[in-house]
């Protein structure tokens, strides 16, 4: 299933006076025995922003993974609007599936407002655009299940589990069926595709989980091609006693930075 039709199914059912709505994500959007992060969150910010003023742009989106979701099972997305002021907006997002919560998401939303304080970013990449050398494969019973949705163009590091020295990931991701319209819901999509950085530092195989993921979202940005390449570069800034904390930058195919990505990590090794 296309990810357009499961961002449909949503926006079907949410509105202000019907704050839930209930889905299943087929097997092929899963991750392990859960679905992929990226299409969870992705699925509770499309609710949130049925319910919020579209003025108001996503500034920021903090996920905390509780629990795994099933694919191939019903689950229900809820919603609540924490505040609603002149220029901010907070949306509350959680998925529940078998009564209990697997998901809890807070989105901030804020309006464009005059200010005399302009920073411009200042952080680019050198990463020449991507080609298919680059292009990490589907292996069966290997790759994850939701990868094929996706292009991967690795540059920097190496596969999991394959006792690397790096703890760095860069490359480049799009659609693999570009979407009708590229919207900020396929953007927060995209952007956990990557492993987490330190998988690639052990020698075999062992659980990983994201717990907490935080994105930032920088504007103004142009009107992304719905079949854009994303440059993706992330870093790990420290890791230890089976926790690592990892950054990433993420910039459109013009080199714009569009979003900031910001993960606690699980490793039972």
């Amino acid at each position: 299933m296309h990810i357009d039709q499961l961002f449909e199914q949503v926006k079907q059912q949410i509105s202000q006076s019907s704050t839930s709505a209930e889905i299943s994500v087929p097997a092929n959007w899963a991750q392990g025995r859960t679905l992929y992060g990226g299409i969870s969150a992705s699925l509770v910010y499309r609710a949130a922003r049925e319910i919020t003023d579209n003025l108001k742009s996503l500034r920021s989106l903090n996920t905390n993974f509780i629990g795994p979701i099933e694919p191939d099972s019903p689950f229900i997305i809820k919603i609540e609007t924490v505040r609603e002021g002149k220029n901010t907006s907070v949306v509350r997002g959680d998925i529940l599936q078998n009564g209990k919560v697997a998901l809890s998401t807070l989105a901030n939303f804020g309006l464009d407002r005059a200010s005399s304080i302009k920073i411009d970013n200042h952080i680019k990449h050198a990463m020449e655009k991507p080609n298919e050398s680059n292009f990490i494969p589907m292996i069966p019973n290997i790759t994850p299940s939701f990868l094929a949705h996706f292009d991967l163009a690795k540059i920097v590091g190496e596969m999991p589990f394959s006792s690397s020295k790096t703890a760095d990931i860069h490359g480049w991701m799009r659609f693999k069926e570009a979407p009708a319209v590229f919207t900020d819901a396929h953007l927060v999509a995209i952007i956990d595709l990557w492993p987490p950085t330190i998988l690639q530092m052990l020698p075999s195989p062992a659980p990983a989980s994201t717990m907490s993921w935080n994105l930032e979202f920088i504007y103004p940005h142009k009107i992304f091609n719905n079949d854009e390449w994303f440059a993706y570069q992330a870093t790990t800034r420290q890791a230890s006693n089976g926790y690592a904390h990892t950054e990433a930058n993420i910039w459109d195919e013009e080199g714009a930075l569009v979003a900031i990505s910001r993960q606690v990590v699980a490793v039972f090794d």
